[in-house]
């Protein structure tokens, strides 16, 4: 249970670094940057893979769909509608719909126990209030939305692949599997200038985003997620807001205003309510 509550912690506040860390390459294509990120965490899992002697699992049609689902939806998706909503509207509104992922999959986990439902309720208010509703317009709350479904998709989707492929492989097949699909994506949209030499800045964020934000976070979130279930693992979703905070301190692009604050106290908060729920949950057992 320890060890889950740090993974998933620790995985929600690395995603939200990211926010931060995109500014170290926002001169750089976006869709061929997305590319490259997956295109390095891909060869990492690869190395991995073979470094730890695990075989190729062979997968039905269903669990084939499943993982093809997981990779459009929660990786191409999810990365598609915060690049689009962001543009639109700004990071405000994308991560104030963001900040309902608690919610979503302690509802979508089952009968929620009252505590943790509350708690739930109070990680969404803590992180609306640390993102701040901002401005917004119809296409950047419909973006927005999207990357809602593919954040809970992330999640619901890989429970059943969970127990055959374990963490690894899971995060592996995925990563391999988006790098094809972020490539034509970026080909639409970007041309043949979608690759370009990165500057030592950006070549260091495409390094952080595909080590630290796309390996490591990947792998310590599929590994808390069955062992705290989708419900409980959800609350820690609220940390995203509070790992944008602090690499914004942290890098200097921004100083944390009282509300961003009281929204991190708040998440916090949401969090230890929900983890005190007394309500038996079945472990999801991992391969």
């Amino acid at each position: 249970m320890r060890s889950g509550v740090a993974g998933a912690a620790t995985a929600m506040f690395l995603v939200g670094t990211l926010a931060g860390v995109s500014g170290l390459i926002q001169d750089y294509p976006v869709y061929g940057g997305q590319t490259v990120r997956y295109l390095i965490a891909a060869v990492i899992w690869l190395v991995v893979i073979r470094a730890l002697g695990l075989r190729f699992v062979r997968l039905t049609w269903r669990e084939t769909l499943l993982l093809v689902g997981l990779t459009l939806l929660g990786l191409v998706l999810f990365n598609l509608c915060v690049i689009e909503s962001t543009r639109t509207s700004g990071p405000a509104l994308v991560g104030t719909v963001l900040g309902t992922v608690p919610l979503a999959l302690a509802l979508l986990g089952g009968r929620p126990a009252p505590r943790l439902l509350t708690g739930a309720v109070v990680v969404v208010a803590g992180a609306t209030l640390a993102t701040g509703l901002g401005s917004g317009d119809l296409p950047g709350l419909l973006w927005s939305l999207g990357a809602l479904v593919g954040e809970v998709s992330f999640s619901m989707l890989a429970i059943p692949l969970l127990p055959k492929l374990g963490a690894i492989r899971l995060s592996a097949y995925s990563t391999v599997l988006a790098v094809p699909m972020l490539a034509t994506i970026g080909l639409v949209k970007e041309g043949t200038g979608m690759l370009q030499t990165p500057t030592p800045a950006q070549a260091l964020g495409l390094a952080y985003l595909a080590t630290v934000v796309t390996v490591l976070a990947f792998f310590l979130w599929y590994t808390a997620l069955p062992k705290l279930g989708p419900g409980h693992a959800g609350l820690f979703a609220g940390l995203i807001p509070v790992g944008a905070i602090s690499t914004g301190l942290a890098l200097g692009i921004a100083t944390p205003t009282l509300f961003d604050l009281l929204g991190a106290a708040l998440v916090i908060a949401g969090i230890l309510v929900g983890l005190t729920t007394t309500r038996k949950r079945e472990p999801v057992p991992v391969g």
